[in-house]
């Protein structure tokens, strides 16, 4: 059964909504009747369009002053995050981290999405408010993030006054444009997606394709947005600027989906009670997604200023990058941008939609049962395990599966033997032979040396990839220094020169000022992904946490040990994880905590959906 909008009573209830016009002229699949919309209108949005290609194609003046303002989703607090929220986030503070170290203001946005009809059930099956139930997961959410070591700016909640305050101003907005009017809608929906399915992308007993449970025949009397309108002002954005949806398939998608037509979409609920209400109708709420994307302005908003919407724009927007998983692409590549150009706002420069986590081949979720529990992860292998692996070995955009032994190969491989080893063996030998102090400037010291030469072209490489979004892609290249040096030192042989003494014994020491000079840049290289970390690395070289932290991209320059440095006491940098083993009954034990293992938390009932 497709939905269909049965139009009732025009001319009584849309003049109350609309009072510039009462006549038609948008036609899609749903209606039986036709809708017009004043061509003023149409003009203004046009203009915010306008605006956007400008913004997002690098010539403003004010382009290296503006915030890189980053977002990830707001998580749905249905449930306790899992590992797909968890990956989410994870590349997100790589990204902002990496935008940090080039100088950026960044402003890096999260947080909670906690109305709609799935919270409000979730609570009841806790036998919870759905207050204290969102409270409750929402802290959830911070403490995970906590723990994987995420440097967020601003956390939202939807369910602050600040945001209430502004989604119902944009919605008052966008109403006096013309773009929202009343009507029935029939049709089949999910609850999980909280979104009304057509029934051609349905599976078979009408089963949503992403959580695989039959969606339900539902007819209600709700607000719609005139998606339609826009269909030409977002295929002329996507044309103008096909930088705007990144992966490049994913813009393939959008723009298929818009070919296809759009049509109208409800943002009201009249039989959700857990919401914002409609302002024009309280017996109404509005529709989650329409709420939740209006926390990416309302979260720009300082806590001293009043809530409105100017002020909120004026304080970072538009966008730099909306981060999300592909699920939730259509949100926000086509009903958000159409949102935006109805409210007269600019777009986001960039919606980058990475793949799914998968799990036995298939995507984890809350709905499917199937979730990695990333607090179980964080605790038994410490972040810097976890946020390697996966922004390693997944490559950004696509879909990356799991599993544990191929973890502990890759994290042993990369952080214990290459980057681990590297510095504990090389700060040995400084000890055992120069009282761990250097002997000489990096510079001086990689005279004429092929590795100052190698190590400069994979930074090079590094930033390009950073820059692109491409995170395996960094990861591998920072790695290459590491197994550069490796290489070099094994090639030098240090140990036997120190013996021979004399011109050997202090082209030795030069040696090992060398391979420290890389574990420096290899520690401000990878302090995206793994911050603490890199940290370790940079007090094993003599350096204090302010030192560390005032770092920026530029120090991955050659040259910045010196001469007379004194390095910390050798101690182990990363400790490997060992597989787990098989008793003697069958069972298999835990895997060897890379760090040391911490009190664990309470495990969730639920499951999550990403």
């Amino acid at each position: 059964m497709a939905g269909r909008i049965n139009y009732c009573s025009i001319q009584n209830s849309l003049w109350l909504l609309n009072p510039l016009h009462s006549k038609a002229s948008i036609t899609t699949t749903h209606f039986r009747n036709r809708l017009t919309f004043p061509q003023n209108l149409y003009s203004y949005s046009k203009r915010a369009l306008l605006c956007t290609c400008s913004a997002s194609n690098g010539e403003s003046n004010s382009e290296s002053t503006d915030p890189f303002v980053l977002t990830t989703p707001l998580y749905y607090v249905n449930a306790p995050p899992h590992m797909g929220s968890a990956y989410t986030t994870i590349a997100a503070d790589a990204i902002a981290r990496f935008q940090r170290l080039l100088g950026k203001k960044v402003i890096f946005i999260t947080g909670t999405d906690e109305h709609g009809e799935k919270i409000a059930a979730a609570a009841a099956a806790s036998g919870s408010s759905p207050s204290e139930h969102c409270d409750v997961i929402s802290q959830s959410y911070k403490t995970l993030w906590k723990d994987l070591d995420i440097a967020y700016d601003k956390f939202i909640r939807t369910t602050d006054p600040k945001h209430e305050a502004i989604v119902k101003e944009f919605y008052s907005r966008v109403l006096a444009n013309g773009d929202i009017y009343k009507a029935d809608y029939e049709g089949l929906y999910c609850v999980n997606c909280e979104e009304y399915k057509d029934e051609k992308e349905l599976l078979e007993n009408h089963c949503c394709p992403i959580h695989l449970k039959p969606c339900l025949a539902r007819k209600e009397d709700n607000y719609f947005f005139a998606l339609s309108k826009y269909q030409k002002s977002l295929e002329e954005t996507l044309t103008q600027n096909p930088d705007f949806v990144q992966p490049s398939y994913r813009l393939n998608e959008v723009q298929s989906w818009i070919r296809s037509g759009l049509r109208d979409f409800s943002i009201s609920r009249a039989s959700v009670d857990w919401g914002i209400p409609v302002p024009n109708d309280t017996k109404q709420t509005i529709y989650v997604w329409f709420d939740a994307l209006l926390g990416y302005i309302s979260a720009l908003s300082e806590e001293k200023d009043q809530s409105n919407l100017q002020t909120a724009i004026s304080s970072g927007w538009p966008a730099s990058l909306h981060l999300i998983g592909k699920d939730i692409l259509r949100f926000h590549a086509v009903y958000w941008p159409a949102m935006l150009m109805s409210a007269g706002f600019t777009l986001p420069k960039k919606v980058f939609g990475h793949g799914f986590l998968t799990k036995d081949g298939m995507k984890m979720g809350k709905s499917l049962g199937n979730t990695l529990e990333p607090n179980d992860l964080v605790h038994n292998f410490g972040p810097d395990a976890v946020r390697y692996f996966f922004l390693k070995e997944v490559e950004f955009g696509n879909d990356g599966d799991y599993s544990e032994e191929r973890f502990i190969n890759i994290v042993n491989a990369h952080l214990a033997n290459t980057i681990g080893n590297l510095l504990s063996r090389t700060l040995g030998l400084l000890k055992k032979n120069c009282q761990s102090t250097l002997v000489v400037d990096s510079a001086i010291a990689a005279e004429g040396s092929a590795l100052k030469d190698t190590v400069e072209k994979l930074v090079a490489n590094a930033l390009v990839h950073y820059e692109n979004l491409s995170l395996s892609s960094a990861c591998e290249a920072v790695v290459e220094i590491g197994n550069a040096g490796n290489s070099y030192i094994d090639e030098r042989a240090p140990w036997s020169l120190f013996k021979q003494g004399g011109d050997a014994s202090e082209a030795a020491a030069k040696d090992l000022v060398i391979v420290l000079e890389v574990m420096r840049i290899i520690a401000v290289a990878l302090s995206p992904v793994t911050p603490n970390l890199s940290w370790r690395i940079y007090e094993q070289l003599g350096y204090s946490n302010d030192q560390f932290n005032s770092v920026t991209w530029n120090d991955t320059k050659w040259g910045g040990l010196k001469g007379g440095q004194v390095m910390a006491q050798p101690k182990p940098l990363f400790a490997r994880i060992e597989q787990r083993t098989e008793s003697e009954d069958g069972v298999k034990q835990a895997a060897k905590p890379a760090v040391k293992k911490k009190e664990k938390k309470p495990k969730a009932e639920a499951v999550a959906e990403a």
